[in-house]
């Protein structure tokens, strides 16, 4: 569309659009579904060439943020390609776990390494493997290894993004047996505690041997050097 510069004025050449162009564009405009030249006709004051003011239309709307297009023989109003993105709406679905998930996600917590087959025992039942999936694509469970028995099977393990979701800065901040039975959350009475322990919080107690590694190491060269520093005082010294 040429542009006319007049006493530094910019306007733009005034576009001409007949009346029966008009009642087409509210048409389509107002139609919540789309629409074929037949059932434009019908609505139109006069039964004048459709096509042609369509297509008119259509070249008009070409280069603007909405579209008319034909799809089909029928014609619709329709946001444009190019700006699709800008009116896209971002929906957030919140979904229960089921009482499978829950108890599965509750046993990796505590368990962790822990396999498939140790889960359902503690469990004492089978579960689908949707289960895991399910927790897996809330990147709160990942694989985490596999156990050096026989078959290998994977064992499972907890996620940065669970610390996260559940505002926790490690995994010893979770409560203990004793805190949740303190909270009411279960009867200790009817609970074997020992479940809570075992191959608890496998992350940390890794990180404090590897810390412990090195503080044996530093004591080591500590060692060496006060003998060191001893033979030199005393050479004689054995």
């Amino acid at each position: 569309m040429n542009k006319i510069k007049k006493n530094n004025v910019v306007k733009f050449p005034e576009v001409k659009v007949t009346d029966q162009e008009k009642e087409i564009e509210a048409i389509l405009f107002a139609s919540n579904i789309p629409l074929d030249v037949e059932s434009i006709e019908n609505k139109i004051s006069k039964k004048t060439n459709v096509d042609e003011a369509l297509k008119k239309l259509q070249k008009f709307y070409a280069v603007r943020g909405i579209n008319l297009v034909n799809i089909s023989n029928k014609w619709s109003f329709r946001t444009s390609d190019k700006l699709s993105n800008l009116l896209s709406k971002q929906k957030t679905i919140e979904k229960k776990l089921s009482k499978a998930a829950v108890e599965t996600l509750s046993i990796i917590v505590y368990h962790q390494p822990v396999t498939r087959a140790e889960i359902e025992d503690i469990r004492g039942v089978a579960f689908g493997t949707n289960t895991l999936e399910i927790l897996m694509e809330l990147n709160w469970v990942k694989p985490g290894g596999r156990k050096d028995v026989p078959g290998k099977p994977i064992q499972y393990v907890t996620t940065d993004d669970f610390l996260s979701h559940f505002n926790l800065q490690k995994l010893s901040d979770l409560p203990t047996v004793d805190e949740l039975g303190a909270a009411g959350l279960i009867d200790t009475s009817s609970i074997e505690k020992s479940i809570f322990g075992t191959g608890k919080f496998y992350k940390e107690k890794q990180d404090e041997k590897k810390e412990d590694i090195y503080s044996n190491i530093d004591e080591m060269l500590q060692d060496t050097l006060s003998n060191e520093e001893n033979t030199e005082k005393d050479p004689l010294k054995k």
